[in-house]
């Protein structure tokens, strides 16, 4: 294929690159285009890709980087090695696992099955059960992934990032540490820790890498103990301006166009973590001005915005997306924001 397109061809494995030119393209943007950018020549930047014939892979790296792109071709293997080499997704996190509980705690798979509330609150305390939470979590923040997936299998923890859309297997911690790993997640979540037969919900602030985060914490009990999804919330995206999402300028424009008009509808559809939140809470922020008076019925709150009247659904209140924008129209709101439409009504 690079004879046939007249393109050069690179090994990365054999190459000097320097870290900071594979800095240039964000890691999210590496992933999913499974490119590398490997040397960099006054506005010109070479980029290991391999398909040549990806125009949108090119366009978002030339998008963001601002430089003229020259592709150039290798192996897909290489290039998602490099990945994991360069933008530090390539750690072992079971060898991580191991060196974050090490021997410190030893709990058998029949000790695992009789634990009481007291004995969970004291496990949830000890050092190698907090160093393997805050793994999971920061790791997490690290390669960019907007959720954490911890599956109880019947043999062993399954613990899975959503990075970009695509679910990736990130460490198996043994099954022993489960009920220890999970209330340690309850506790910074508020929740009970000794309620396992029904879904809980909660929310969990912290600060890595500078910034701040909300987790959205989820609990489900399965016939193999109670899996838990976190949503990974930047609060600092919803800060970003519309002009840093990636749009092109017409895009810009027409957006800021709709956006702005007086009246009318827009649906912003797409997968998960797409970009939908923090393209609704850019546009709002943009919109937040002391003259607007702007409401919005979400399930959950994700971000608080200063001046936006938000409200959380609560079906068990009868308090539905529906009742809630019947209410809506006699608070005179000159924007209201839908954060789902679930159903006709």
């Amino acid at each position: 294929l690079a004879i046939q397109w007249g393109l050069p061809v690179v090994e990365l494995g054999a190459a000097a690159i320097d870290p900071e030119v594979v800095k240039l393209v964000p890691q999210h943007l590496a992933h999913r285009h499974k490119v590398v950018a490997f040397e960099k020549t006054n506005r010109h930047l070479k980029l290991a890709i391999a398909d040549p014939l990806n125009v949108v892979a090119i366009d978002d790296v030339r998008l963001v980087t601002g430089s003229a792109i020259e592709p150039v071709m290798a192996a897909e293997e290489d290039i998602v090695a490099a990945i994991g080499r360069y933008y530090g997704t390539g750690i072992d996190l079971d060898e991580a696992l191991r060196q974050a509980v090490g021997p410190e705690l030893e709990i058998s798979e029949e000790r695992a099955e009789d634990i009481n509330v007291e004995m969970l609150r004291s496990l949830t305390e000890e050092a190698p059960v907090v160093r393997l939470v805050s793994l999971i979590i920061n790791q997490a923040i690290g390669d960019g992934a907007s959720d954490i997936h911890i599956e109880a299998q019947r043999r062993s923890l399954q613990v899975r990032y959503r990075i970009d859309g695509v679910l990736r297997d990130a460490m198996t911690p043994p099954k022993s540490l489960q009920p220890a790993m999970i209330s340690r997640i309850k506790i910074m979540a508020n929740l009970d820790i000794a309620e396992r037969r029904i879904p809980q919900d909660g929310r969990i602030h912290l600060t890595a890498e500078d910034k701040e985060f909300d987790l959205r914490v989820s609990t489900l009990p399965t016939v193999f103990g109670e899996n838990v999804v976190m949503r990974i919330l930047d609060q600092s995206s919803t800060r970003l301006g519309l002009s840093k999402l990636g749009f092109t300028e017409a895009t810009l424009r027409a957006w800021e166009t709709l956006a702005s008009q007086p009246f009318g509808m827009i649906l912003v559809c797409g997968p998960t973590g797409s970009g939908k939140t923090t393209t609704l809470y850019s546009t709002l922020h943009k919109l937040n001005t002391p003259d607007k008076k702007i409401l919005t019925i979400e399930d959950p709150v994700e971000y608080q915005l200063p001046r936006v009247n938000q409200v959380q659904v609560n079906p068990r209140a009868g308090l539905t997306f529906a009742t809630g924008l019947r209410s809506f129209l006699r608070q005179d709101p000159d924007i209201i924001m839908v954060g789902e439409i679930r159903d006709r009504e």
